[in-house]
Order: structure tokens, then sequence, then C-alpha cells
């Protein structure tokens, strides 16, 4: 029940929660009746305020801030400190990344809810009800095209995809909704990277909960991955592209009436990376599901932007297909479960002192890539980070600054679970690398451990990692000592009033903007522990 629980919006699952009790929850779904904003400025131009913008901060992925956005230095990092704390309610999970933009924070929430929140403070601007719960990072651009054709239109769009496979644009300034659009009809679709805008187009990857085995009865497996390029006007589309060109079939009908259907799979998990100079758009590849393994699958693809046409394809350790928690007799499982070794992680464009650019993929595999984009994606280098595991490996990103890659490893079942290396992006070798620290939320195991799952964040002089173990911390990009550290295992008095507290990191990346730091913390599937906090940090 717990993962179709997470595509079902606020409304649907405090619903059921009060159906199998017989009991009225009494907090407010929204949480909001505290917290409201009174009178503020109005919201500052995105293109002249501190940004952080979708997943990225930019559309190259490289997750890192300079020094004119973060408005945070290397020698101000040590006195950060707690300025305010946010609570999500009916939620179990903190699991958006916020963005940045014009002075306000945006972020989505597990029940539905989009936030529009004021930077400097917290207070809620303006919610918005999406359709099922929202983990994708939020993009924000000019309205263009027949929605701005109104006197009255907005300036801005905020932009965002939910678990249910619907895609929204919104005015950011008020929250007003401006069109809706169902991507994907395939029953368990859901959309986890987050969409990348480009000028007058939003493109959006879907993936499934259709992963992992699956027991007799059921038609396994029949969904495709994708890149959909919708119009950021009007959220129609332009284009749609699988990453498994061949449709689904019978490959076999068993006497109960089960089927197995294929070959499905090639889930985009992350954000699309966005390659103007080339014309070209970049996407990590999930695993097969069901059928032969596919040659599309566990790799990174390039599509052409305007047309959605495949240019190339690398795949990397290509295998059987390798389904993860398989038990016997799951119709689509092999032999043995599969190692599962998705690209989860958005591919990084990032460019060096000599002038050459690079694409760098970090695979659950354990292993780091670089790719050459001139060259159809010929491998550069690797560099094996850790052994690989399907709840290990690289999981959601890593962070580039132009000389080095910082890539943060999960190794939830291995005695030395995380780490942080850093890699010289020219040659491929390491520059250094930090141990994971004893976990700050006691006794280690699954749920408490120095695992590195999150996507990590760089500005100059600094990279943030945040970890399992529910600490944040800021590691010296010269030579990887720890320069600051935070501890979010507690309960937090918010400035909503929602009872709240920290928890697993897995997924989300600090932000950073305007001189402040953002972080969720807690995350209540797969064994590890829950919390419901979105925290800010100043060094003022």
């Amino acid at each position: 029940m717990k993962y179709q629980g997470l595509a079902l919006s606020g409304e649907e699952r405090r619903a059921i929660a009060e159906a199998l009790t017989g009991r009225a929850l009494r907090a407010p779904l929204s949480g909001n009746s505290i917290g409201r904003c009174g009178r503020l400025a109005v919201a500052g131009d995105p293109a002249t305020t501190p940004l952080w913008n979708g997943w990225g901060p930019t559309l190259e992925n490289t997750h890192f801030q300079p020094s004119d956005q973060a408005g945070l230095t290397a020698a101000q990092v040590p006195r950060l400190h707690l300025k305010w704390a946010f609570g999500f309610p009916d939620t179990t999970s903190a699991w958006a990344e916020p963005a940045v933009a014009g002075g306000r924070v945006y972020v989505g929430s597990q029940n539905g809810t989009v936030y529009s929140l004021d930077a400097a403070s917290g207070c809620v601007v303006w919610t918005f009800a999406a359709q099922g719960g929202v983990r994708a990072s939020i993009s924000i651009g000019p309205l263009r095209g027949v929605a701005a054709s109104s006197p009255r239109a907005p300036r801005y769009a905020a932009y965002f995809s939910d678990q249910k496979g619907f895609v929204y644009a919104v005015d950011a300034a008020t929250g007003r909704p401006l069109w809706t659009r169902k991507i994907d009809d395939h029953p368990l679709v859901r959309l986890t990277g987050s969409p990348a805008l480009y000028r007058d187009r939003l493109y959006v990857p879907t993936s499934s909960y259709e992963e992992g085995g699956k027991p007799p009865g059921y038609a396994c497996c029949t969904f495709r991955g994708a890149i959909v390029a919708l119009d950021a006007g009007t959220g129609e589309i332009v284009w749609k592209t699988y990453t498994i060109p061949e449709e689904p079939r019978l490959l076999r009908a068993y006497a109960d009436g089960t089927e197995l259907r294929g070959p499905a799979g090639g889930a985009i998990w992350s954000a699309p990376t966005i390659d103007v100079k080339r014309g070209a758009i970049y996407v990590g590849v999930g695993n097969t599901y069901s059928g032969p393994a596919q040659p599309t699958t566990d790799a990174v693809i390039a599509f052409d932007l305007k047309t959605g046409t495949r240019r190339w394809v690398r795949q990397m350790a290509p295998s059987t297909p390798d389904v993860f928690g398989c038990v016997p007799g799951d119709v689509n499982c092999g032999e043995r479960a599969g190692p599962d070794f998705d690209f989860g992680a958005a591919p990084v464009l990032t460019h060096l002192a000599n002038g050459r650019d690079l694409i760098v993929a970090g695979q659950k595999s354990g292993v780091v890539y670089a790719l050459d984009p001139d060259r159809t994606g010929e491998q550069m280098w690797r560099y094996r980070a850790g052994g690989g595991t399907g709840l290990g490996g690289i999981q959601w990103g890593i962070a580039a600054d132009g000389a080095r890659a910082y890539v943060p490893v999960a190794e939830i079942y291995n005695p030395t679970p995380g780490g942080l290396h850093a890699v010289d992006l020219a040659t491929g070798t390491r520059a250094w690398y930090a141990a994971p620290a004893p976990p700050l939320c006691g006794k280690p195991g699954r749920a408490c451990s120095g695992a590195q799952f999150s996507a990590v964040t760089a500005i100059p002089g600094v990279v943030f990692s945040p970890s399992n173990d529910g600490g944040i911390r800021a590691y010296a990009t010269a030579d990887g000592a720890v320069v600051w550290s935070f501890d979010s295992n507690r309960e937090f008095t918010t400035v909503n009033g929602i009872r709240a507290n920290g928890g697993s990191m897995y997924g989300p990346a600090p932000v950073i903007a305007g001189g402040m730091l953002y972080i969720s913390s807690g995350y209540g599937t797969f064994g590890l522990r829950p919390g419901n906090v979105l925290l800010a940090f100043t060094a003022e």
C-alpha cells in the first residue's frame, strides 16, 4: 500500500486514513491557518535577483552556484545557523528540492500541495493543490505564447509535475492555474524527474511505479520511459520520444491468466540536461522491466532538442534485465534479482578550463563516466566511487565546478556506507576522498547510516552533502575537510505551526541563493527515517 499511497493526493490519502480508522483528522490539510504572509513587497524579477531555477540550478545541472548568485562565501559557511523552519502537513517525506526566484521559495510536497514561500521568512504567499504528490523541482520562466497575450497575464509562470502524470503551469506571483496537461495515460506513471524549461518549451521526463518484480495476475510490463516536449504557453504536446522504441507486446501467457509483456522500462528518474550549444537534451535512463534487455536502458541518451529525434546512446554495463527486489515467482524476474544499475542522477554538462566540454554521469553501479558530447558520447574516462547496489552507488546527483566533480556515495548494505569523492574532471583521477562520519542519529543501521543518497551542491570553495543520518555537512573543496555541519534529528518550531522533524535525507540537494541555504529533511520509504521539514539557514 505504501507505493500506491505515494501517488495519491493529500485529500485522497486523508480520506483513506479516515475510512480505515473511523476517525476524522483534525489538522488542516494544507497547514496554512498559521504562517500566512502579511503585507509583502511585490516579488522581484527572477532575471535580476538571486536564482536557483529547477533542479540545476541551470539547464546544465552542474549543481554549482557561482558567487554572485549564492551570496554566500566559503569564509561565511562556518557561521551558518537556522533562520526558519517550515513543516509539511500530512507527509512522511520532505522529498522535493526547492527553487528560488524573485525572493520566493517554490516547493512541492508529498500531499500534493505546492507552496510559494517568502525566501527571507518562510511565510506562505500562496498554495496550489496538485492532483498527486509533487516531488519534482519547480521551474520559473516568462510566460509566452497564447497564455501571455492577455493584458492581465502574469509576467512569470511556475511549471511543475506530479506523481500521477500531470504537468502544471501556474501564475508565479499568485498560484492561479494557467494550464494542466496529462502527458501519459499509463496507470502507474509518475513524474519524478524535474521538468526543464528552455525558451518556449518545457521538457518533462517520465518514470513509473511499475518498476520491480510483479506477482502473478499482473500483466507485466507495459510502461516505457519518455521525454515529452510541451508548449510552455499552452501545455500542448510538441513531441514525445520513448526511451524504448518498440511497443510492448505479449511475450508469454500462463495458464492462470497471467501475462508477460515487454519490452518495458527505461524510466527517466531525473531532470534532463539541456545543451544549448549543440541543440541537444541528455537524459539518464533506468533499467529494463521486462522482456529482453534493451540497448537503450541503463544508458545516457542524447535527443535533438527541437524534434526529439534520438542522436546517440551510450549504455553502461549492459546485462540481462536487472529488476531489483524480485522474489521467486514474480512474472518478470530472472533467476536472480538483477543489480538495478539505473542512471538515477541527472547528467552534468560541464566546461573545462581547456575549452572542452564533458557530460559527467553517475550510476547506481557506483561508477562515474565522462562522455564527449562532440563524439556521440564517447567515453573519456571512468571512475569507480563505490561497489553499487539497487539502493546504493550514486543515487540522485553530483556537482561539478569546472575543475572537479563531487560524487556522493550510498552503500547502505556495506560496513562503510558512504563517502564523498572529488574527481579531477580533466583526468578522471581522485583528488581526495572524505569518509562518512559516525552517524548522528544513533546506532548504525539501515535507517541510520552515513549513506549519502542525496544530490550535492557546490559553491566556490565548499561542497554541501546531506546524509541518511539526518546531517548536512559542508566540505572544503581543497581537501575534503568538514567546515560546518548541522544535525536535523529533532523537532522544529515551524513558521506555519505544523509539527515537524528531520530524518533521513534522500534525494533533494541543498539549494543556495541570495545568502540563504535551503534543505529538506525526512524520507519515510525504503525503511529510512521519516521527516517533514524544510530548513533555511543564513550566515547573517
